[in-house]
């Protein structure tokens, strides 16, 4: 009978059975790496958020700052209107 004998049943279950060791251990080095970027990426959302409530914040103080200048902008034109018709007539006023 030419089967195949009880150890290299044994043997090839051995050889299986490291093949899946090295499997997992594969598989939990690469869920390692996964987890270590995906916390990586979570740290860098949370400061690009930061960042952009900063600059949002920016933003809104430079638009207000912007409108005061504009109004103070048109209030010295209107006072030059008033001084001289001819800045007037440059100005559209």
């Amino acid at each position: 009978m030419s089967g195949i004998s009880g150890m290299e049943k044994f043997s090839h279950l051995e050889d299986k059975i490291y093949l899946t060791i090295e499997l997992a251990k594969k598989l939990r080095e690469e869920k390692d790496r996964v987890e270590g970027e995906l916390s990586s990426l979570r740290r860098q959302a949370a400061a690009l958020s930061d960042e952009r409530d900063r600059l949002e914040a920016k933003v809104g103080s430079l638009m207000s700052e912007r409108d005061a200048i504009q109004l103070k902008v048109e209030a010295m034109l209107d006072a030059m209107t008033l001084i001289d018709a001819d800045v007037a007539e440059a100005v559209g006023r």
